[in-house]
């Protein structure tokens, strides 16, 4: 899967001052190479492939327009990584889009089920009911394996909440039954 579809830097190379031919071609490798992670990142903080998807284009477009700056800081991951958060908590305060209900309901397609699907599905059930901000810690934390401190400077926030929003949303995982009974 590409993250943009063709072309999409050349229409954006006239758009954005001061993105050079090299800054272009250097911002090309670092999307293609974290595509994949961004969208697993996002997946975890949304539960939505196609959401996961959205989040990771959209910090990846914002990267794109300040990349000379993001490339001087020295870290352009973390940067990428919590416009990614940070879009994801935003678009909470969106106005929200009515569905469009149909007469007829489209019929589900039979898949084989395996045990590691259904703890899958079970552990990203228990992810998906954490309040948003334990979710994004106990994703940041222990599924990209970011030091407390990392975490802290993605989420904007001190260390210490993320410790304590860290305690909270792991002793909430481990009070549900299904995860204990799923799981061991």
């Amino acid at each position: 899967m590409q993250p943009f579809g063709r072309g999409w830097l050349s229409l954006w190379s006239g758009e954005v001052t001061g993105v050079d031919q090299t800054a272009e071609a250097e911002f090309s490798g670092f999307m293609h190479s974290r595509w994949p992670q961004l969208v697993r990142l996002g997946f975890a903080l949304t539960g939505d492939g196609g959401l996961a998807e959205d989040l990771a284009q959209t910090a990846l477009a914002r990267a794109y327009a300040a990349w000379p700056r993001i490339c001087r800081t020295g870290d352009p991951d973390a940067y990428v990584r919590r416009v990614l958060v940070n879009a994801n908590r935003s678009r909470f305060r969106k106005r929200r889009v009515a569905e469009q209900l149909t007469g007829t309901v489209p019929e589900p397609v039979p898949q084989e089920v395996t045990r590691d699907s259904d703890d899958r599905v079970t552990l990203m059930a228990a992810l998906l009911s954490l309040p948003p901000r334990q979710r994004s810690v106990v994703v940041l934390r222990f599924w990209l394996d970011m030091t407390e401190t990392q975490v802290a400077e993605a989420l904007g926030c001190s260390v210490g909440n993320v410790k304590s929003q860290a305690s909270r949303a792991l002793a909430t995982l481990r009070a549900r039954a299904d995860l204990t009974e799923e799981m061991s």
